[in-house]
């Protein structure tokens, strides 16, 4: 019987270090592109993507992602008493009634690979996607909805990739394959951050993954990777061999959040597509040259 995509991982427990201070007392994922904090942008892309089961792996002081996703009471009181429906109904939508949101923490950070561990006991032995909010991915179809049409249709674990500059390797996991189909690679090479001169390819992995709930048993068996950290790059790669690993180019573009001029690359993108301020900002840039 064929499996669908029904639960969806953001590892949410990192420090932010690189916006500080303004990540001090506030998770980097509530930063905001335009008028959406970034774990929005995520989970809206995983819900148009048929995902209703939301689990969050937290850390300290990321209390404000929870209370993002709650019911704001007074809040909503508020707005309606004052006859604001436009906005209370804005409100209403950042939490669908038919989504499920579930919290756990990670109670030591070490690394990627550990945080989706964390997740294992919700998943339950189910195959699964892992977002991560630090890379805001737009597509004219959402980039995680053609990753889970994929996977409907190949039924083994999926890796979103993109093209890199070779000296930047050593930033991403980086994959290598053979041509499977159009926009996809089968996955023979799959290496964390990968000195420029030792890369097997400019295939860097991009934020999001489907997953097999094989590679939980993989995790708890890795040694500590690149970094120190528990990579689960290496637990992809240690399924190479024994289920297939696609390699899909996706079609869209990807903003790295996780450094600040990916973040003022985004908000201009997407404040120029803005329905309501897209033209006035336009016009506003425009003067500014």
């Amino acid at each position: 019987m064929d499996k669908k995509i029904t639960k969806a991982v953001f590892p949410v427990a990192g420090l932010g270090t690189r916006f500080l201070p303004a990540t001090k007392a506030s998770p980097k994922e509530m930063l905001a592109v335009v008028d959406k904090p970034l774990i929005q942008y995520a989970v809206e892309e995983a819900y148009e993507a048929g995902i209703r089961e939301m689990i969050f792996v937290t850390g300290r002081n990321k209390r404000a992602i929870e209370d993002h996703f709650d019911t704001a009471y007074e809040l909503e009181s508020e707005l309606e008493a004052s006859g604001k429906k436009a906005l209370l109904d804005l409100v209403h939508s950042i939490k669908p009634d038919d989504m499920d949101c579930f919290y756990v923490r990670q109670p030591k950070s070490l690394g990627l690979g550990h945080a989706v561990l964390c997740a294992e006991k919700l998943i339950n032995q189910e195959p699964f996607a892992v977002l991560l909010a630090d890379d805001l991915m737009v597509g004219v179809t959402p980039i995680l909805r053609q990753m889970t049409e994929l996977y409907a249709k190949h039924q083994c674990s999926i890796l979103a990739v993109q093209e890199v500059p070779r000296e930047e390797t050593q930033r991403y996991g980086i994959v290598k394959g053979t041509q499977y189909a159009e926009r996809l690679l089968d996955v023979s090479d799959f290496v964390e951050k990968p000195k420029p001169e030792v890369a097997p390819s400019n295939l860097a992995v991009a934020g999001r993954y489907i997953l097999s709930p094989a590679v939980f048993e993989n995790i708890r068996r890795q040694p500590k990777g690149a970094g120190g950290e528990i990579q689960l790059t290496d637990a992809i790669a240690a399924l190479i061999g024994k289920e297939k690993i696609l390699a899909f180019s996706y079609e869209g573009n990807r903003y790295d959040c996780g450094s600040k001029l990916g973040l003022l690359q985004a908000t201009v993108d997407l404040g120029l597509a803005h329905p309501e301020l897209g033209a006035e900002f336009k016009s506003w840039l425009a003067l500014r040259r």
